[in-house]
């Protein structure tokens, strides 16, 4: 899956460049027959409460966006396909538009407290919420949310990213259950001197 992630993204300016700075490309086999997602990328995207997510527009503009919400609500509706509802918002509909014309996007999906990341490209499209009724009924959405629009995406490729230069970061959630044992410790030695005080005479 990763070779088809590579050579469709590898064009020859993207060789040029290797070649330029390295003396050499990279090179690069198509050897995936099928796009299939695997145990480790459905339980990956099934944990993501965000994701980022790039179109192109008619202007050749690229556009880049967030996407969140409750874990899992980018569903793996098989082991080629994403789905996740659009929900009510600011109604710029730029990504809407964007797939309209040109349905190819790209996924950026981080785990930022292990350092992970998952890209994935793939062509999209837009089904109105009773339209795709039966993949709407599926999805998680965030409390008060109500979704307009199903974005159902075949994926083309994935690729795992180096770790290297990502920063860790860590919700209010995974903040909380790392100081937890902290909290409690603390609560613990106060009644102990507590008790303590107590226990010792008056002078």
């Amino acid at each position: 899956m990763r070779n088809k992630y590579l050579s469709t993204l590898t064009t020859p300016a993207v060789e040029e460049a290797q070649v330029e700075s390295y003396g050499h490309a990279r090179p690069v086999f198509d050897r995936a027959a099928e796009q299939l997602l695997g145990p480790d990328e459905i339980q990956f995207i099934a944990e993501r409460d965000s994701f980022y997510l790039g179109s192109v527009g008619e202007t050749g503009w690229p556009y880049i966006q967030h996407r969140g919400g409750p874990k899992g609500f980018l569903r793996v509706i098989s082991n080629t396909q994403l789905a996740f509802g659009d929900y009510n918002g600011n109604r710029q509909l730029l990504t809407t538009g964007n797939v309209a014309k040109t349905d190819r996007v790209s996924l950026f999906l981080m785990n930022y407290p292990v350092r992970e990341r998952l890209k994935i490209i793939g062509h999209a499209h837009v089904l109105g919420a009773e339209e795709a009724r039966e993949i709407a009924l599926e999805l998680i959405v965030p409390a008060g949310a109500k979704i307009e629009r199903v974005f159902v995406i075949d994926v083309v490729g994935f690729d795992w990213n180096c770790p290297k230069y990502i920063t860790p970061r860590f919700t209010r959630e995974e903040v909380a259950e790392a100081v937890a044992p902290l909290h409690a410790r603390i609560a613990e030695l106060e009644a102990e001197l507590k008790r303590r005080d107590h226990k010792e005479p008056s002078a």
